[in-house]
Formats: structure tokens, sequence, C-alpha cells
């Protein structure tokens, strides 16, 4: 029952994702455009435009950073990890590879929060629309939370494998 939840609950929350960042994709690029003919085709001078445009960039960053977590495509080092050929020792170096990312990712919660409720307390916003600056403050924070959830699933799945290895491995000595 809990893999099948959390199977459709991951596959629920990555069409949300991709959608989002295929919405955020589709406005920087159709504000770019827009802003592109109306400065050098039109002559229009567009007060703002950049600034909805870094917006919905910023936006488009995050997604792409938790989209990338989700699908563990995101950048590595795994020199380490190629030169380890034992299955457990690769189980446990996978294991504290997520508990490291895991303390990372919490601290990056900590400052997106300090950096949000920051930005709530004292409102600034752009100067030509007028954009709250905490709109993509918000997008930091969803993406520390959102990677910090990703890097638990990988801490509990690593620390699974190893538990599942162990007792593999134990069965086979009593067998024997």
């Amino acid at each position: 029952m809990n893999g099948r939840f959390f199977s459709g609950l991951d596959r629920r929350v990555g069409w949300l994702l991709e959608a989002a960042a295929f919405t955020a994709s589709l406005l920087v690029v159709g504000l770019m455009l827009f802003l592109v003919l109306a400065r050098y085709v039109f002559g229009w001078s567009v007060v703002g435009l950049l600034e909805l445009i870094m917006l919905f960039g910023m936006w488009l960053y995050m997604l792409g950073a938790l989209i990338a977590s989700r699908r563990n495509e995101h950048l590595v080092v795994d020199f380490v990890e190629l030169q380890i050929t034992d299955y457990r020792l690769k189980l446990l170096h996978k294991a504290l590879i997520s508990l490291i990312t895991f303390a990372i990712c919490l601290f990056f919660v900590l400052l997106a929060y300090r950096m949000l409720a920051w930005g709530l307390r004292r409102p600034q916003s752009t100067p030509g629309m007028g954009i709250p600056l905490w709109l993509p403050q918000a997008s930091i924070m969803l993406a520390a939370v959102g990677c910090s959830c990703y890097s638990l699933r990988d801490l509990l799945g690593a620390v699974a494998g190893l538990c599942g290895a162990n007792s593999g491995s134990r069965q086979l000595k009593e067998e024997h």
C-alpha cells in the first residue's frame, strides 16, 4: 500500500513539476520574444518586462533543479563510486552520500527560510513593475524543501537497500 501510494504521489508531483517548468519555459521564451520584437521592430520600451522574465526564469531554474533531483539526474562526481566493487560497500557509500546531501539540503532550507522570512518582514519590490521580491525567493524555498525531500528519499532507499543486503547475506551464511 505505502509503495503504491508514494509511487502515485511521485508521479503526480512529477507531472506538476514538469507542467510548471513547461509553463515557465513558455513564459520566459514568449516574453523574451515579445521584448525583442517590441524593442527592435516596433521601437517600444516596455518597462519592467525584464523583471517579469527574470521572475519566471528564477522559477524555471528552481523547478529544473527539483526535476533533476527527483530523477537523480543532478551533477555527481562518481569517481569513488565507480571504484567500489563490493555491493554492500556501494550501498554504504550511497547511504553516506545521501546523508551528507540531506544535511546540506537541510542547511539550504534554513538559509532559504531566513531569506524568505526577511523578505516578508521587510517587503521590497522591483522598480519597474513592483513585483514583490518574495515571489522569486519562494522558488528557492520550494527547491530547498523539495530537494530535501528527495535527498531523504534517497537516504531511506539506501538504508533500506543496505538492510536488505545485510539480511540477505545473513540468510546465506545461515544456510551454509
